[in-house]
């Protein structure tokens, strides 16, 4: 039973100050709104929060654990001097909004039904479910995930509001849109108030943000560089009071672009032998290192770094599955997999926490910790007490923090489900104990029984040798902790699918696609070899169209269609909207052209996650270009079906044209 009171939603830029502090004023007189009791003098002198949350950054990613020659951090560096320095922390997900949700609530994804990054979908959806069935190619039938962060939590940002701190939320937030957004969920500041997975356009302005332009002065400006600006602000408005600073970074989420003179600084350092060769990835973690650094300047010149919690951490691992500059953006060697794989290089990040008289500088830690945990943390060293009917699937770092004894039990990641990159896995969810590290497969074994990978990560940190055979009672054991898990977090867990065709499923190719070269890709425009009035598809794909309808089924391999019959006089930014049923695996992709000079690549590309579960989903991709000559859609790979209902582009006139009619 969790705490589901209603929360006051008090958005600073609709109504005058005057009438905040009065209401305010009168809530604490009769101990009735934002806390139980009144405020008091200790209350006030609570040291502020900091949060920052790098996106898709990975364990290998900064100079924190030697595992990275080429990308450069020294800012973080400077944090990890300031506290401890975690070696094995892990987020809750491979994915960026079940962490999120976990970080914010201290409550395990399994638990709130959060476990794709949907929320900037449309479709609100506020409970997981169980489809009747799934695609025939796969074991178990895949939960339909929740959309939006329900306000019926109580977060982080609520309770700390209620004992007097001022909260403001900065950069990306992707739990949902209002009436989901921060200035709902316990924040008074919102910027750039966005719903979505990344940046809105690019990383460099012009941005594509509904109601938040890029600095007239600055033609130029990186959308970290402004987000750190606009955090220092918040700090030096509110320096004579406790603040909960939110500091979600957009870095280094695709779309993969950066500073021009900062990609030609690391072009020149690019050793063509290393697997973190990406200049333009480099330049992006550059970014954000700087940001990081204009955070702890900050701090230093208002004389607030004695007096200022810091958690440094990330959503998930590295993304190993887009591709810029011909190679992946990074590597999360000697770990394997990455974003979207519950392998260890999906969900093993880095951390440092940072919280004066408490955590001696300079420390380092092996115990496992997980996202969960930051909130119970910051409660009990804050002396603030959950609400009574509250609970967390999170612990308390605090004892190791203060350097003394810390036993973990176990840390769980959930993920029922498959997504087509390098080290996929069927819908699988995992339990680290010690040096230990279970995997279950659901359904995925004889009879639709389940089927588990067991590693010893002190001997094995790669996961290259499966020991789960010659370990069954361990296994046995380790499944126990897991099914346990389960139960107590309600977990709306995958079942055997009824449709299931053991001829459709080859277990070989779990864990493999395509491997991202040193080459440059090529224009994927090139590869038309069919046509149907004005669309062209792939030779993986037979296509029909009848009905206002178009029909595909795939083959395997790379389906894909295309048209370059388009509205001519359109002014974006557009946005695609789309209406698909579809079976398979893996994620869509719409690739857009905006002169006949560029074809289809990555670099004109938008990643969105498909549901393969042979039910109708709608999805609106926003495109920022503000011409559009072609437009593609992949959606997913291997063997499946897909009934495309509509397809409709959006101007930003809101002009609606139907692709389907041409």
């Amino acid at each position: 039973m969790f705490f589901t009171s209603s929360k006051f939603d008090i958005q600073g830029h609709c109504q005058s100050r005057r009438i905040i502090l009065i209401f305010a004023w009168v809530s604490l007189w009769f101990g009735t709104a934002f806390a139980s009791t009144p405020l008091t003098a200790a209350d006030m002198q609570r040291p502020n929060v900091i949060v920052i949350l790098a996106d898709d950054l990975g364990w290998s990613d900064t100079t924190l654990y030697g595992n990275t020659k080429y990308y450069q951090t020294p800012n973080i560096e400077l944090l990890a001097k300031r506290g401890m320095t975690f070696t094995r922390a892990y987020s809750a997900s491979p994915l960026c909004s079940p962490t999120r949700s976990a970080l914010l609530t201290g409550l395990s994804p399994a638990r709130t039904g959060i476990t794709t990054p949907n929320c900037h979908l449309p479709e609100v959806v506020l409970e997981a479910t169980i489809p009747p069935s799934g695609p025939v190619n796969s074991h178990a039938i895949m939960p339909k995930t929740v959309t939006r962060l329900k306000t019926d939590y109580r977060t982080l940002a609520d309770t700390l509001k209620e004992v007097g701190y001022a909260t403001g939320h900065f950069g990306k937030w992707h739990l949902g849109p209002d009436p989901y957004s921060p200035l709902q969920q316990g924040f008074d500041v919102d910027l750039p108030h966005t719903p979505g997975p990344g940046p809105a356009g690019s990383f460099v302005a012009p941005w594509k943000f509904k109601d938040f332009d890029h600095d007239p002065q600055i033609p130029d400006e990186h959308i970290e560089d402004r987000m750190a600006k606009e955090a220092t602000a918040f700090m030096e408005k509110h320096r004579d009071k406790p603040f909960y600073l939110n500091y979600w970074m957009f870095s280094v989420h695709a779309p993969f672009d950066a500073k021009k003179s900062l990609i030609e600084k690391h072009r020149q350092r690019v050793d063509p032998t290393d697997a973190q060769r990406s200049p333009t990835y480099a330049a992006m973690i550059e970014s954000m290192d700087d940001a990081v650094g204009t955070l702890l300047d900050t701090l230093d010149r208002l004389k607030l770094s004695d007096n200022t919690i810091i958690v440094f951490t990330s959503d998930n691992g590295g993304n190993m599955y887009n591709e810029v500059d011909g190679t992946t953006p990074t590597s999360n060697r000697p770990l394997r997999g990455g974003k979207a794989t519950v392998f260890e290089g999906g969900t093993r990040v880095p951390a440092v926490i940072v919280w004066p008289n408490v955590v001696k500088a300079a420390t380092r830690s092996d115990s496992l910790i997980q996202s969960e945990d930051y909130y119970p943390t910051l409660l009990e060293g804050l002396k603030i007490q959950p609400h009574a009917s509250q609970t967390f699937d999170g612990v308390s770092l605090l004892p190791l923090l203060k350097g003394k004894a810390f036993d973990r039990r176990a840390i769980f990641q959930y993920f029922p489900h498959s997504a087509g990159v390098p080290d996929w896995l069927p819908p699988s969810v995992t339990v680290h104990r010690g040096d230990w590290k279970l995997i279950r497969i659901f359904h995925g074994g004889p009879n639709q029984s389940h089927r588990h990978l067991l590693f010893n990560l002190r001997d094995d940190i790669g996961e290259t040798k499966n020991v789960a055979e010659t370990n069954l009672e361990l296994v046995k054991e380790l499944d126990g902790l897991i099914q346990a898990f389960l139960d107590q977090t309600k977990a709306v867990v995958p079942m055997p699918n009824p449709k299931f065709d053991a001829s459709k499923y080859h277990p070989e190719d779990e864990g493999k696609t395509k491997s991202k070269g040193s080459k440059p890709s090529k224009d994927a425009s090139k590869k038309e070899t069919g046509n149907q009035g004005a669309w062209q598809y792939s030779k993986d794909t037979e296509f029909k169209m009848e009905n206002g309808k178009i029909s595909i089924t795939s083959t395997g391999g790379d389906p894909w269609i295309s048209t370059r019959t388009l509205p001519e006089k359109a002014v974006g930014p557009f946005r695609v909207k789309l209406l698909l049923t579809c079976s398979g695996k893996g994620n869509g992709t719409i690739f857009f052209s905006d002169s006949p000079q560029n074809g289809f690549n990555k670099e004109r590309s938008i990643v969105f996650n498909l549901r393969h579960d042979g039910e109708q989903h709608e999805y609106e991709i926003q495109l920022p270009v503000t011409k559009l000559l072609a437009v593609r859609l992949d959606p997913g790979n291997a063997t499946g079906n897909i009934v495309i209902h509509n397809f409709d582009l959006l101007d930003s006139h809101g002009q609606n044209t139907s692709l389907l009619a041409k």
